[in-house]
Parts: C-alpha cells; structure tokens; sequence
C-alpha cells in the first residue's frame, strides 16, 4: 500500500508521536527514509521512543493545547530543516463511549475540542508555510470513522463531535492549500488496539498504513477527502 520511494532528505512531522498509532506512524515513515520529528508533551519520554524507533528520528517538544507551542516547534523546524514534507496532525484525547450528550461532560468536552480541534488547527497553521515551502507538502488530519456523520448515534459525544469537526477543518485546509502544491486529508485508521483503542482492535501497523499512505500520495492523489485503508469514506 505504501510507495516504495526512498525518501531520505524530506522531513516529516507527527504529533503524539511518543505512543500508540503516533509511534507506529513515525517508525513506518522513518524506515521509508524519512527523517521524522516526533511531538510530544514530555520531551524525556519522547526521546526515549525516538532512540527505540533507531532511524533519523528525534523528539520535539509539543504541548499541542499549549497556545503557542505549535509556533514554538514550527519556528525550530524552520531553523533547522528550512521546509516540512509531511505534517500528520494525530495527537488526540478522550475516547468517550459511555458518554451521552444529554448529560455533558463540559469538562471532558472542552479538553476534547482543545486537542482534537483546536491544538490540530493550530499546528496546521503553524506549519503550512512551511509545507507550502516543500512544494509538495502532505497533511494529514489522523480522524475517525466516529467523526462521520453518515454513521454517527449515540455515545462518545465529545469525541464524535470533535472529529466532526477535524473533518470540517480538513475540507478547509485542502482548499487554502491547493494552489500551494500541499494535499490535506482526513483518515480514519479503523479501531486500533492501542491505549486509546483498547484491546480487540487490529494490529497498530495495520491502522498506521493507512496514515502512510495519506502521507505518501503521489502529485496527483486526492485532497480534502476522508479515507480509510485508501478507500473513501463517507463524511
């Protein structure tokens, strides 16, 4: 599924990429040559993952919530790489599927929105100069099939609601980022069994493969669509 290009010289960038679908992102990207920064909120922990994940991988610290964290990463990006290839937005919290709206979580919702939509959005923006500087830059929104509102009922309401979003945001980006070279799209990776996921999910580097893909389209691939496994899904 994933092209076979090497990729060394092009530098990728993912967020919460310390653990989970991040991490396993981050390693299938660096083993395609790429050299891969991973953000994550505990620079100490990060590195750690970065020296297990061997490669061209380093931690940057990134606090996506933090309000000006994101231009904080970008600007060292900047200094040192002077471009970004790949951006994969994928830091994000509160799995709610017990939940219900009716009886709202204000707390759990808000924190929702600050890391799944507004900390997405905010490092979308912080990087799209650069992105646009690589002339073929790939954003990838990590989202969910519970973001969909063709299959959404009830439960995980500030979840669902806040990959709604993430979605609505991806259609945006793909259409300011079009004349810049930079392909914008939302992926789903399917029920994963990570911390979020829990167990029974399908394997992590299953989930992760489709992230890559996103992140490795060609020039003429797709833009502002919605994917899972490379095939289209419905908003």
């Amino acid at each position: 599924m994933t092209s076979h290009t090497n990729h060394s010289g092009k530098v990728a960038f993912v967020t919460g990429g310390n653990r989970g679908i991040g991490l396993e992102t981050a390693r299938q990207l660096a083993e395609l040559g790429f050299t891969v920064l991973i953000g994550v909120r505990d620079l100490a922990k990060g590195e750690v993952a970065a020296k297990r994940l061997g490669g061209k991988v380093e931690a940057i610290a990134l606090d996506v919530a933090a309000p000006e964290a994101a231009a904080r990463a970008a600007a060292e990006v900047e200094r040192r790489f002077g471009r970004l290839d790949i951006l994969v937005n994928n830091a994000a919290i509160h799995y709610d599927p017990s939940a219900r709206a009716l009886r709202p979580d204000w707390t759990v919702i808000r924190e929702a929105f600050e890391t799944n939509v507004f900390g997405a959005w905010r490092v979308a923006a912080a990087f799209a100069p650069l992105l646009a500087a690589s002339g073929r830059g790939r954003l990838v929104n990590v989202s969910s099939e519970g973001g969909s509102l063709a299959s959404m009922g009830a439960g995980a309401p500030a979840y669902s609601t806040s990959k709604a979003t993430l979605n609505a945001l991806t259609r945006i980006l793909a259409a300011e980022l079009r004349g810049a070279g930079v392909l914008v799209n939302s992926i789903c990776p399917g029920w994963v069994a990570t911390d979020m996921g829990g167990p029974g999910g399908r394997p992590v580097a299953q989930g992760a493969a489709g992230i890559v893909w996103a992140a490795t389209l060609p020039d003429d691939g797709p833009t502002g669509g919605f994917f899972r496994d490379g095939k289209r899904l419905p908003w």
